[in-house]
């Protein structure tokens, strides 16, 4: 196992036990369970893009001027990528990825243009959409990108 892997799962250990002891220690937030699945989706979304050798450089970007926000944004070689994260305990219903509509979309891109005005005029850019299944049954969440 060499250094940047250890790295990687020593911060997320790290994380996690805080994230641990933050829950039994601090006063309970008053979320409901659907947010709190996403904020534990959009954590374990940071990692596997990490894991899958996206550089991360933003979580939960908010513009100044248009309302809404950029889960994450990172880059994947020379590309900055905006990654929606859509989490779901079932596929029973819909994809996750279907949730990002074109009123979504359109958010996004109001968002994203803000952040791209501090970036180079020739930086290459896209949109991801990452969806994070917890389903019973199964100990780790499964990602589609």
């Amino acid at each position: 196992m060499g250094f940047p892997m250890f790295a990687g799962r020593l911060t997320r250990a790290t994380i996690r036990a805080l994230d641990w002891l933050a829950a039994r220690t601090l006063a309970a937030e008053d979320l409901p369970a659907h947010l709190r699945t996403g904020r534990r989706g959009e954590e374990d979304a940071y990692f596997y893009l990490r894991r899958r050798g996206y550089t991360m450089i933003a979580r939960n970007y908010r513009s100044p001027h248009h309302r809404g926000e950029v889960d994450l944004v990172g880059w994947e070689l020379d590309m900055l990528c905006f990654i929606e994260v859509k989490t779901r305990t079932t596929r029973d219903v819909k994809p996750a990825e279907a949730a990002v509509d074109r009123d979504k979309q359109r958010e996004l891109s109001l968002v994203a243009r803000d952040f791209l005005r501090h970036m180079p005029a020739s930086c290459q850019w896209r949109f991801d959409v990452l969806a994070v299944y917890y389903e019973s049954g199964h100990s780790r969440p499964s990602f589609e990108l």
